[in-house]
């Protein structure tokens, strides 16, 4: 199995940057994709940016040229770094990693909260 630990969360001053990690253990090689979702109250669940291990990268419309996913393979971290933060990037961020040959097809990380005060 694969486990997912988020960090960098907490709250933020609108224009304010956050970075967040993820720190992936456990059966890492099958890796080959990892993701930062985000759930707002009463919104469900949404991408926010995924890297695969071929470095393609693609971000949500709402956050494109704000945000940056990046990652560091051999230490089995991805980060996300979050600048010009708006109240509206307020939510419980979740890493997210996956591969065809995990044992699972995806895995999630706690959740970490973000919130933008305005």
């Amino acid at each position: 199995q694969v486990h997912l630990v988020e960090s960098g969360g907490g709250l933020v001053q609108a224009g304010g940057s956050l970075r967040l990690s993820c720190a992936a253990s456990g059966d890492t090689p099958c890796i080959t994709t990892v993701a930062w979702y985000r759930q707002a109250p009463g919104k469900e669940r949404e991408l926010v940016a995924v890297i695969t291990s071929l470095g393609e990268i693609n971000y949500t419309d709402s956050v494109k040229g704000r945000f940056a996913i990046s990652r560091d393979i051999p230490k089995n971290t991805h980060s996300l770094q979050m600048n010009s933060l708006k109240p509206e990037d307020t939510a419980v961020y979740y890493c997210n990693a996956g591969g065809l040959f995990c044992p699972l097809d995806y895995y999630w990380g706690q959740g970490t909260q973000v919130t933008v005060s305005s």
